[in-house]
């Protein structure tokens, strides 16, 4: 290749030196050395997925199209901006017009606790393996969920750190997890879990212990040999294409954009589901190193796949481009923000006007709900409501619209359309 090159340069200086009539042949062997060069690199490039370079870290992709893929499972795995992200694939979801694994009759979500059977899925009988997308709570398990979705399809998954996950989770499942009512507080419940965490209770203490490990499909009670831990990271990297981290969820989103080849508004979002800082609790430097210990199935399954996550973003965005996607991300967050909220922010549960929109309250939580301006037009007013619709509420939706022979989910909550507007919406495009 270089002395290819080398006589390419030799034979163009020959002919600029050259009289025009006397240059014609060698003029000729320069256009074919180029053209050689430029065949060997661009086979060269096609049988690599991408070349960085080392000193700037930067990443040349071949200039080939990509495809948005539609068939995608996500395991909606609790307490990791997991009903952010369902909120993005509900409006994928309508956007192209697609189907979604939803829970059978009055279920929100397929079967959990429960491990996952197909026959959660509503008409599975009847739909089979034809669905598009799953997002809804379920315990994993791959042999059942590979019955409703098709054999093409991209599965992937958020984690948390689990030290602001154990606290949020608190709070959230005060009410519920039998270790976490009898406790006074967090810390009191860190200082001594054993205490509350009653062994004969673990299938209602499943959110005080390794919840996430307990959502991939395995035992949150195991004991945490080294051996044991490296084969179920193999086996999750085996079943998942993807796993993306809530503590850096923008970046999470470009990085599922990317790989998803989708576009820009199909990853932008409004936070769900977060609650107020009042209800926070703070966790003290002792208690923050006992969940290491106490959930270190989970401390180690985030440390494995945080890596992976960083090193998937350098080998396929680059953290240059990273960041400006970021910027970009945020700067489309913030216009749809003013053009939508009237506040402009979330706001607490006594504060959301239209009840229809009002989050699930759970535990000792305040659950942030939105509130939409009131001079929006028809179009605009459809795209902001399904920007901040609770994860219940547009379950219910999507069922209504999916199985409209079924009798529709019952949330004890105000009807977001009458019959009539319900069907409007399949006519109208986001």
């Amino acid at each position: 290749m270089k002395d290819c090159l080398q006589q390419c340069l030799e034979t163009l200086h020959a002919c600029r030196n050259c009289a025009a009539n006397s240059c014609q042949r060698q003029c000729l062997i320069f256009s074919l050395c180029l053209g050689l060069i430029f065949l060997s690199g661009f086979f060269h490039m096609k049988n690599k997925k991408y070349i960085i370079s080392k000193s700037s870290k930067v990443l040349l992709m071949p200039s080939m199209p990509c495809h948005a893929k539609t068939n995608v499972m996500f395991l909606k795995t609790h307490k990791t901006a997991s009903s952010t992200v369902l909120n993005i694939m509900f409006r994928f979801v309508e956007r192209y017009n697609l189907t979604v694994a939803l829970p059978a009759d009055q279920l929100v979500h397929l079967g959990y606790p429960k491990t996952f059977l197909a026959r959660f899925v509503e008409e599975f009988q009847a739909i089979g393996q034809n669905y598009n997308i799953m997002c809804n709570h379920l315990r994993f398990n791959p042999s059942e969920v590979q019955k409703v979705m098709a054999e093409n399809t991209f599965y992937f998954s958020i984690l948390r750190n689990p030290i602001p996950l154990l606290e949020s989770s608190y709070i959230y499942y005060k009410d519920t997890v039998p270790a976490f009512r009898i406790s006074e507080n967090v810390n009191e419940y860190l200082a001594s879990p054993l205490e509350y965490y009653y062994p004969e209770n673990y299938k209602q203490n499943i959110y005080a212990r390794n919840i996430m490990w307990f959502d991939f499909g395995y035992d949150n009670n195991a004991v945490p040999n080294e051996r044991y831990i490296q084969a179920v990271l193999k086996d999750i990297e085996k079943n998942f294409h993807l796993i993306l981290i809530a503590d850096y969820f923008d970046e999470s989103m470009i990085l599922l954009k990317h790989t998803l080849c989708w576009d820009l508004d199909d990853v932008i979002y409004f936070k769900l589901n977060s609650r107020s800082q009042d209800t926070i609790q703070t966790l003290t430097p002792e208690s923050k190193e006992r969940i290491k210990t106490w959930c270190s199935l989970d401390w180690k399954l985030y440390l494995h796949f945080n890596q992976s996550f960083w090193s998937r973003i350098e080998e396929t965005i680059g953290l240059t481009l990273l960041e400006k996607e970021v910027n970009h991300l945020r700067m489309r967050q913030k216009e749809l923000m003013e053009t939508c909220l009237s506040d402009q922010e979330a706001v607490g549960k006594d504060y959301i006007k239209d009840k229809a929109f009002l989050p699930f309250q759970s535990g000792s939580a305040n659950i942030l709900g939105y509130n939409l301006r009131e001079d929006l037009d028809n179009r605009t007013l459809r795209i902001c409501q399904k920007m901040v619709m609770p994860e219940l509420q547009y379950t219910s939706y999507l069922y209504s619209l999916q199985h409209p022979h079924k009798k529709r989910k019952r949330l004890g909550l105000p009807s977001l359309w009458n019959s009539s507007q319900e069907k409007m919406q399949l006519s109208t495009p986001n």
